[in-house]
């Protein structure tokens, strides 16, 4: 498992590079075209925090600080092997620009591969013998009711830009096409099971490599707005709406970071 993550860290750092600073170019270096330029950015955004949710996890020496990982990792590349398939019409396999063409070919291998992998990866975990220590710092009750609200918004609006993004596309701050609308619902279905994970962890210590994807996301989302101010609607409340969820995941980001720093410091 620890291999898996290491090498799935390089992807996504790979799919990020590409879509958060050749943003504006994904016609020749990335698997599909992507407009607005904002929409490439929050999905660069989503893949670099994976990042590092994927090396804090692979660095982690207990499974139990390191499977919050997992099931959002295996969730949400099983849903984007279902939207690439849904939209195989819209990828680069036959594009006359050959990194473009190289990216939808080894994007499909990817997908169709990753998932298969994490879940050989995961029962070969499951037989190691062990159990959990004891949890190190259970979680204020703020933060467990936070957490819960944003898994809730996350599933509820992932769920409907994933089944139906034709009739909800609207919702979102900006203009999406339904490749993309998809695209973003897989990211938000995923990200919302790993917060209710996070619940079920309610442990600092266990949830601290979600709360580094959290921390990453948040902060390159706020700059992916900085970027392309002029295409979000802000006279829409779902756009304000928009910028104070990325707040609140920063919030909860931060908070079990810190709190792992203070009491490596105590200790």
């Amino acid at each position: 498992m620890r291999r898996l993550l290491y090498a799935s860290s390089g992807l996504v750092f790979l799919a990020g590079f590409q879509l958060f600073i050749l943003t504006e170019q994904t016609d020749k270096y990335f698997a599909w075209t992507i407009a607005p330029a904002i929409t490439a950015a929050f999905l660069g955004a989503a893949y670099w925090a994976s990042v590092a949710v994927e090396l804090i996890a692979a660095r982690e020496r207990l499974w139990a600080n390191a499977r919050i990982a997992v099931p959002a990792v295996w969730l949400f590349t099983t849903l984007t092997l279902i939207v690439t398939l849904l939209h195989l019409d819209k990828f680069h396999f036959n594009s006359t620009f050959p990194i473009a063409q190289f990216a939808a070919w080894f994007w499909l291998a990817i997908y169709a591969g990753v998932p298969i992998a994490m879940l050989v990866a995961f029962a070969a975990q499951q037989r190691i013998r062990g159990g959990d220590p004891p949890r190190e710092s259970p979680f204020p009750i703020w933060l467990r009711a936070i957490f819960l609200i944003q898994g809730a918004v996350m599933l509820i609006v992932g769920a409907a830009l994933f089944a139906s993004p034709a009739s909800t596309i609207s919702i979102w701050p900006w203009t999406l096409t339904i490749l993309t609308g998809r695209a973003i619902g897989a990211w938000l279905l995923a990200v919302g099971v790993a917060a209710f994970h996070a619940i079920f962890e309610n442990d600092l210590v266990r949830i601290r490599p979600l709360a580094g994807g959290f921390v990453v996301i948040a902060v390159l989302e706020i700059v992916a707005l900085l970027r392309y101010p002029a295409v979000v609607n802000w006279t829409l409340p779902q756009s304000w709406i928009y910028l104070i969820f990325l707040v609140s995941v920063l919030i909860v980001g931060v908070f079990p970071l810190l709190g792992r720093r203070k009491q490596s410091a105590a200790v």
